[in-house]
C-alpha cells in the first residue's frame, strides 16, 4: 500500500486500518490476549503494548523537535537495527498489564494522534524538510507510520494469533 501524501489520505487510511484493528480486537479477552503468533514469542498483549508505546514516541519526537531539544530516534542509545532489543521490555510490560488497561491507553493514544493529524496542515505534514529529525520522511509519514501501519501489522499478527489457537 502506497503511503499517504496529503491529510485528507492520511485521515482516510487512520480510520480504516484502526476500525479493522478495532473489529479484530472485539474477539479478544484477557485469555486470548496472551497468544501469540506461531513462531513468535510476542504476546496480543505485547503486539498492543508496543503500537500503543510507538505511538508516545512519535509524539515525544515532535515535542523535543519543537522544543529545540535533541531528537532521539529511534530511542536514546538506539540504532534502528536494535529495535529487537529496545522492544523487548515494551512486549514484557505489556504482558504483565490487564487487558482492559492496555485497550484502554491503546485508544487513548489513537485519539491522540488522530486530534494531532487534524491539528496540523498539510504544509506540516507533508512538505520535505519542515523537521530536521525526520530526515528523509515528512512528518505525515511518520504519523502514518506509528499509526496505521502499525495498525495494519498488530491486526495481521492478532488475525494469525488467534487462527493458530482455533
Amino acid at each position: 500500500m502506497p503511503a499517504a501524501t496529503n491529510k485528507s489520505e492520511l485521515l482516510a487510511v487512520f480510520d480504516k486500518d484502526l476500525a479493522k484493528l478495532r473489529k479484530t480486537l472485539d474477539a479478544v479477552d484477557e485469555d486470548t490476549s496472551t497468544l501469540s503468533a506461531p513462531d513468535d514469542a510476542v504476546t496480543v498483549k505485547g503486539i498492543i503494548a508496543h503500537r500503543t508505546h510507538w505511538m508516545g514516541m512519535f509524539h515525544r519526537w515532535y515535542e523535543d523537535g519543537v522544543a529545540g531539544r535533541e531528537v532521539f530516534v529511534p530511542a536514546k542509545g538506539y540504532k534502528w537495527n536494535q529495535l529487537k532489543a529496545y522492544n523487548a521490555p515494551v512486549y514484557a510490560k505489556g504482558d504483565e498489564t490487564p487487558w482492559p488497561d492496555l485497550l484502554s491507553a491503546f485508544d487513548a493514544a489513537c485519539d491522540r494522534l488522530r486530534s494531532f493529524i487534524v491539528a496540523r496542515d498539510h504544509h506540516e505534514l507533508y512538505t520535505d524538510g519542515v523537521y530536521t529529525w525526520t530526515g528523509r520522511w515528512t512528518l505525515g509519514r511518520y504519523a502514518e507510520a506509528t499509526g496505521p501501519s502499525h495498525f495494519r501489522s498488530a491486526n495481521s499478527y492478532i488475525r494469525k494469533a488467534l487462527k493458530a489457537a482455533r
